[in-house]
Formats: C-alpha cells, sequence, structure tokens
C-alpha cells in the first residue's frame, strides 16, 4: 500500500471539519487539491472513506475505523519528528516557483534586499517555466510565485484569489555580438535577413516578443535558427555570434557594460515588463500571511528591486 503521510492528515482535519472547503484553508491548499488528495487516499486503502451525498460530509463505516488508524499514525509520527528535529513554525521555509531567469539573476539580490528590511526569511526556490509555475501556484502546491507580467501578453490570474506585489520593472532589449568596429553584427535597421534566437511557442517572454513583431514588417526579416524556452540559454547563442535575440535587461547588464554585447536596435524595439511576487488567497499558511503583512507595511520602492 502506498500511501502519503499527508493524505492522512488531509483525511483527520476533514473528519474534524466534515467541510472540504475548511479542511483545505486549514491543510494550506486550495479545495481542488485537498478533494483529490482525499480522492488518491481511498484509491491507496481501496475502500470509500468519505460520505459526499451529506452536508455537512460524514464519514462512510469505513471511515470511521480507517479514522482511528489515521490520527494514531499522524501523532505518532508528529511525535518521533518532534524529537527528532525539534521543528519551529517560526522558522519554517517558504516555497517559492520562478521563471527560470528570474531565478537565475533576479532572484539573490532581490531576496537579498527584502531581507535587510525584513530580517532572515528562509526560501526554497524552484525554477520552472511560467506555465508550469502558473500550474503549481493554482494547486496550492508553492507559497508563492515569482513571475513577469505583461499587461498585454498576461497570464490570466484572478486579482482576487491570487493578489500580487510589482517588485521590479525590467526591459526586453533586442542585443547582438558586436562585430569589430564595436556595431551589432545583426542590426534590426538592415534590410536584411536576420538570423534570430526565439523562445519557444509556450514560453511567457515569447508571447511578449510576438506581441511587439505582430504587425511590424521586422517579422518578414526574422528568420529563426535557434529556440528555447530560457533566456540565458538565447543569451549564450548571442554571446557565441548565432544570431540576435530579446533578453531582459538584468540578465546581461554585465555584457552590455562591458561590451560583449550590443543594442540590435534602438529603444523603440524595447519591451516593458513588470515582475511581480503572486500568492494564492485561498491558502493560508502563517509563514506567507506573516510575509505578505510584513511587505505592505515596506515603502513601494523598497520593493522594488
Amino acid at each position: 500500500m502506498n500511501l502519503e503521510t499527508k493524505w492522512l492528515e488531509d483525511f483527520v482535519a476533514l473528519a474534524n471539519t466534515r467541510s472540504f472547503s475548511a479542511s483545505a484553508r486549514q491543510r494550506h491548499v486550495t479545495q481542488p487539491a485537498f478533494s483529490r488528495r482525499i480522492r488518491a487516499l481511498e484509491q491507496a486503502v481501496g475502500v470509500t472513506l468519505v460520505d459526499r451525498s451529506t452536508t455537512p460530509v460524514g464519514l462512510t463505516s469505513e471511515g470511521q475505523l480507517f479514522l482511528v488508524t489515521a490520527r494514531n499514525l499522524v501523532e505518532q509520527l508528529n511525535e518521533s519528528l518532534g524529537h527528532l528535529r525539534g521543528l519551529s513554525i517560526a522558522n519554517e521555509a517558504l516555497d517559492i516557483v520562478a521563471a527560470h531567469s528570474l531565478a537565475l539573476s533576479f532572484f539573490p539580490p532581490w531576496i537579498s534586499r527584502l531581507q535587510k528590511g525584513l530580517g532572515e526569511l528562509p526560501t526554497r526556490l524552484v525554477a520552472m517555466n511560467v506555465g508550469e509555475a502558473i500550474h503549481v501556484l493554482r494547486e496550492g502546491n508553492c507559497d508563492l510565485m515569482l513571475a513577469y507580467y505583461d499587461p498585454f501578453a498576461t497570464m490570466q490570474l484572478d486579482a482576487e484569489v491570487f493578489p500580487s506585489f510589482s517588485i521590479g520593472k525590467v526591459k526586453m532589449l533586442p542585443v547582438s555580438l558586436p562585430d569589430e568596429t564595436g556595431k551589432p553584427c545583426f542590426s534590426l535597421q538592415n534590410d536584411t535577413s536576420i538570423p534570430y534566437l526565439a523562445y519557444t511557442q509556450g514560453a511567457f517572454l515569447g508571447r511578449s516578443v510576438r506581441m511587439l513583431l505582430k504587425n511590424d514588417p521586422l517579422r518578414m526579416k526574422l528568420r529563426t535558427v535557434y529556440e528555447t524556452a530560457m533566456a540565458e540559454g538565447l543569451k549564450g547563442m548571442v554571446l557565441q555570434g548565432i544570431g540576435a535575440a530579446w533578453i531582459p535587461d538584468f540578465c546581461i547588464r554585465e555584457e552590455l557594460k562591458s561590451g560583449r554585447l550590443v543594442r540590435a536596435g534602438d529603444e523603440s524595439w524595447d519591451i516593458p515588463l513588470e515582475i511581480r511576487l503572486y500568492r494564492c488567497s485561498l491558502v493560508h499558511k502563517p509563514g506567507v500571511e506573516k510575509l505578505w503583512r510584513q511587505m505592505m507595511k515596506l515603502p513601494r520602492d523598497f520593493l522594488q528591486a
């Protein structure tokens, strides 16, 4: 039998509240995710544990018997772990998912700045594409999401259910390797065909670039020679002289400053974006609630990286 401890804890919570929504809040997950976990527990034990035909929900006769076992297992495990580790909620790490480029280049200096205002902040960071990150946030499987925001190619998130803080401004710049005179090897101003390093179809930053080029004749001159979902991957190819690409400015500050990369076009080709920190208001984890309250008290310019 393959059981997860969290399923047992979910079941005990449901037995106490007799409400899927209340139990989901108590367990710091969204209601759909909580319901799926109860279903997974029932599939693992091979019987129906919850009577969903009543309001409030009840337990089947099998569920009432299994509740005794579940409570004993959860209590014994918690007691054992408490002796072994002495865990404290106050030091519980926040689980954050972030777009790859934000995780690599933006998050370290930003979290360092935030901790100067709020004190030590234990975190766990996982990098993934924006689509995956949104799914994880919606499922209640992370505490916070760090992502780009573009009002013209934005993700579909309800602002009331998924409130956010604007924590940075960024521009995507068209860049190229310079030639021996310091001019771009691949210029958007030229009439010739340009080897183009593109984001893959599902990449969020790719949607922003496509919105910029949608009605512009330049798109007819761009000859796609490479695709990836990651800005850092495009940066590496630009540095090899393979073509031109749009890359967030914070990823290429040092390269532009040193002259290793140059603009492939003027500022009219820049794409302004925001960086936002999101949470799910349906999840009430103490550490997230505390952080959100603290951030609301900080000056807006302090939150901006």
